[in-house]
């Protein structure tokens, strides 16, 4: 497989969100237990905000209006201080030839102090922070921007992430191959083309196919 870009997702694909969400989120945790404002389970809440954009996870558990207000203005400007570290085996990303690009959705200030912490800018040519709560542009968007300021064409771009609801569809709608990046084998039924457990199979993966 012969690709001139990689574009990779973050949460859940750089690093895994449970080892700081249960500090970074306790919180809105509190907030939207005392509320009792929503239709799911807590654990259930918790367990998609840890892999979703709250937005998403507000309107698939129908939190109120003012609920979902109250979340987005606690973590408009929440930041990350703490140890936060990529996966063990991300090394094996800067060993695959191509430019590299990091779209991920999410709050502006939170996004950024997370990949400033891992220290990890100059890993890519480009960062995308995509916030929802300053900005209708999609992943999908940022995808086609780049494809077409770059010069690149569909066969020479892939999409590597976790969520196949998020950038593995965005990238599909718009043809570009992808992988799903699935560090803890949770997803049996997916539209990716192909799918990885760590970042070594995917070196390997560029190399067989």
């Amino acid at each position: 497989m012969d690709k001139k870009a990689i574009i990779y997702d973050f949460d859940n694909t750089i690093y895994a969100v449970k080892t700081i969400g249960e500090e970074i989120f306790a919180p809105l945790f509190k907030l939207i237990a005392d509320s009792g404002d929503h239709k799911s389970s807590l654990e259930k809440i918790k367990e998609d905000i840890m892999g979703k954009p709250f937005q998403v996870v507000a309107a698939n558990h129908h939190f109120s209006k003012e609920l979902t207000q109250k979340g987005i203005d606690m973590l408009k400007g929440l930041t990350y201080e703490g140890e936060i570290k990529p996966f063990d085996d991300y090394g094996e990303i800067k060993k695959i030839l191509g430019e590299r690009f990091l779209v991920t959705t999410g709050f502006w200030d939170l996004q950024w102090s997370k990949i400033r912490k891992m220290n990890i800018e100059r890993d890519f040519s480009e960062i995308h922070v995509v916030d929802p709560s300053t900005s209708t542009k999609t992943k999908k968007d940022v995808f086609r921007d780049i494809m077409e300021r770059k010069g690149y064409k569909v066969s020479e771009v892939l999409v590597v992430g976790d969520d196949p609801d998020s950038e593995i569809k965005a990238a599909l709608e718009l043809g570009i191959e992808t992988v799903l990046f699935d560090r803890y084998n949770q997803h049996t039924d997916h539209s990716a083309n192909f799918k990885i457990t760590n970042f070594k199979e995917l070196k390997a993966l560029l190399k067989a196919v």
